[in-house]
């Protein structure tokens, strides 16, 4: 029998909960679990921990949906892929036929297929996809400033930061940018304490190390705390006139840095050397392929949130290097594109992440998220290539608690807008906030010491476990 207490909690659910419901029993949402979700979701509730680490995977420049993860088989020929459908792990469920390995593993990945926002320029899609939250303007020249809001893994260093000695937030390689440097990337108010340990070396380079925890050979750490002290005081006297949150935040953050310097758990988990050499060439001998790696390293060493960028440019006309923004030109078309570079590279490295991960026993504590700033156009252009769309994209989820196989949201029959369940980047961080247990209603303070929550969104319960 229901109680009257059920019946006031069942009232106050989102009607777009109980459209998706459906019904008691339907997709097997009854009554209690119904109630759990509101429970768990909660404002001030402490959801379930489900995920110790994030891989986010950022593909720079916006991956085509429509020829890769949501195929419309049936859609008019100015629309459909190019490209020719495949089988997947999954019963029913098809990908692009140049992810043969990717579609070997679909049933460890979700995919929520009907993210949307507003922005249309790289710039400020990309900051709106590294946050989840969308810029006031769409404005291709919008560049860092306190008044935006800070990364992923910023908001995770300020509220539920490491407490292992290892680093709360790692990046690399690139700093990105179209033009001027995207936003979204470092801590923006919440000041640079909680900036990124930000890496701008190669993985995949012979001679690859972590420079900003590398010592001259003529230095001990002896020499160096001397140093470092006969700075303090040199300085003592500027610190005293300048107060700022921002020249507090250098401090703290370079007293940070010189902890992880002395820290031979940091060094060796940043020591990709140590991988066998079939490890290694399992992911390929790329940049973000050994980046992929590193990121296993990380997340075994007790890294919180890892963000490894696909590419430092949007892309272009090369089919050996740059991000996923191939438009089409006269002498380089996007089907030509992305099967000489960004499928191959992409089915080389996701699924031998994933079970790189499992095999580990990580997979179930860590989430990997796959996204790009948007999708592309449903509709093929003059130029034989799609251009930018944000109005409706997919994402790929793994591992974390997460459902592997599983499908959230139905977009319409091009692709173009979602026809159920739609997504919006707010709602996507509050479900990757909220399988790390740290509840989206979280406030962080701006530079203007309003509260603010971390999360504009809320968790998409159904594709988690």
């Amino acid at each position: 029998m229901t109680s009257s207490k059920q019946i006031t909690s069942i009232a106050e659910f989102h009607r777009r909960d109980l459209l998706r419901a459906g019904g008691p029993g339907l997709l097997g949402l009854t009554l209690p679990k119904l109630l759990e979700a509101k429970e768990n979701s909660a404002p001030g509730s402490a959801p379930k921990t489900r995920a110790k680490s994030v891989i986010f995977l950022f593909q720079w420049g916006g991956p085509s949906h429509v020829d890769t993860f949501d195929m419309k088989l049936n859609a008019p020929d100015a629309y459909r892929s190019k490209y020719n459908p495949i089988s997947t792990s999954v019963p029913g469920m098809h990908v692009c036929e140049h992810l043969p390995e990717t579609a070997k593993v679909m049933d460890k990945i979700a995919q929520i297929r009907t993210v949307h926002h507003t922005m249309n320029n790289h710039n400020s899609a990309g900051y709106t996809a590294l946050t989840g939250v969308e810029p006031p303007t769409d404005d291709q020249r919008l560049r860092e400033s306190l008044d935006l809001f800070p990364a992923y893994g910023s908001v995770v260093d300020a509220v539920a930061p490491n407490t292992n000695g290892m680093p709360t937030f790692v990046s690399y390689p690139w700093s990105i940018s179209d033009g001027s440097t995207t936003p979204g990337q470092r801590a923006s108010f919440l000041g640079r304490i909680h900036d990124p340990l930000f890496v701008p070396n190669d993985p995949n380079a012979p001679d690859f190390r972590l420079s900003q925890l590398s010592l001259p050979s003529d230095v001990s750490m002896k020499r160096l705390g001397d140093r470092r002290r006969l700075q303090q005081l040199i300085n003592q006297q500027a610190r005293e006139l300048d107060k700022s949150a921002a020249a507090q935040g250098v401090n703290a953050y370079y007293q940070r840095a010189l902890a992880m310097l002395n820290s031979q758990r940091v060094r060796e988990a940043f020591d990709i050397s140590k991988e066998p050499e079939e490890i290694r060439e399992a992911y390929g001998r790329t940049t973000y392929g050994q980046g992929c790696l590193l990121s296993r390293r990380l997340v075994e060493s007790g890294v919180k949130f890892v963000t490894n960028y696909f590419s430092r440019s949007i892309g272009g006309r090369s089919k050996t290097e740059g991000g996923w923004d191939t438009h089409g030109f006269d002498d380089t078309r996007m089907f030509e594109i992305l099967p000489a570079y960004h499928l191959p590279i992409t089915d080389h490295t996701l699924p031998v992440l994933l079970l790189d991960l499992e095999e580990r026993g990580l997979l179930d504590e860590t989430l990997v998220l796959w996204m790009g700033e948007f999708g592309r156009t449903p509709l093929i252009n003059k130029s034989i290539s799609r251009d930018h769309w944000p109005k409706c994209y997919t994402v790929l989820m793994a591992g974390g608690g997460v459902k592997g196989g599983a499908v959230y949201g139905r977009s319409d029959r091009y692709g173009a807008v979602p026809d159920r369940d739609p997504v919006t980047t707010g709602d996507l961080a509050a479900t990757v906030y909220h399988l790390l247990g740290i509840d989206p209603a979280t406030e962080v303070r701006d530079n203007l010491n309003r509260p603010l929550p971390i999360a504009n969104g809320r968790p998409v319960l159904d594709i988690m476990t």
